[in-house]
């Protein structure tokens, strides 16, 4: 497994642990309410567990499973780490959204959604670019022999 499969497969294991903490807490508070602020945590839990954990997983998998181009490359992994960097950046952004909106007030933090949105978007453009070569290989030109 190529080393950029590890760390998103790992990193996305981090995030499904964080979150089904985070998604504990949110529950438990929900059956015994000692903590009214636990509840902030339900959008970082969906957030964490939807794009950390899934999207994230789906990324390893295929950057490792996809077929390679010819000579044996798996393309531009640049463009996987950059996709890595930015999905990473994007659900710290997110889950750090709710609960600091919570304690400092929601106009402070108005650039933060537009943020993750932006990280999502370039991490995803980034892995289709990737990856769009190794699934639909450009047609070649047919050579003439003389």
């Amino acid at each position: 497994m190529p080393r950029l499969s590890l760390w998103l497969v790992r990193t996305a294991l981090i995030w499904l642990g964080i979150g089904q903490t985070l998604g504990g807490l949110v529950l438990a508070n929900k059956g015994l309410p000692l903590l009214p602020w636990l509840w902030t945590l339900r959008s970082s839990h969906i957030h964490i567990l939807l794009i950390g954990w899934t999207v994230q997983l789906a990324f390893g998998v295929a950057f490792w499973i996809l077929p390679r181009l010819g000579g044996g490359s798996r393309g531009n992994e640049r463009l996987v780490a950059l996709c890595y960097a930015t999905l990473n950046l994007g659900v710290l952004l997110a889950a750090l959204h709710d609960p600091l909106a919570s304690l400092v007030g929601l106009d402070a933090l108005w650039p933060l959604p537009v943020l993750t949105g932006l990280c999502y978007v370039v991490a995803a453009a980034a892995f289709l670019i990737h990856a769009f070569p190794r699934v639909l290989p450009l047609p070649t030109l047919p050579t003439e022999k003389p």
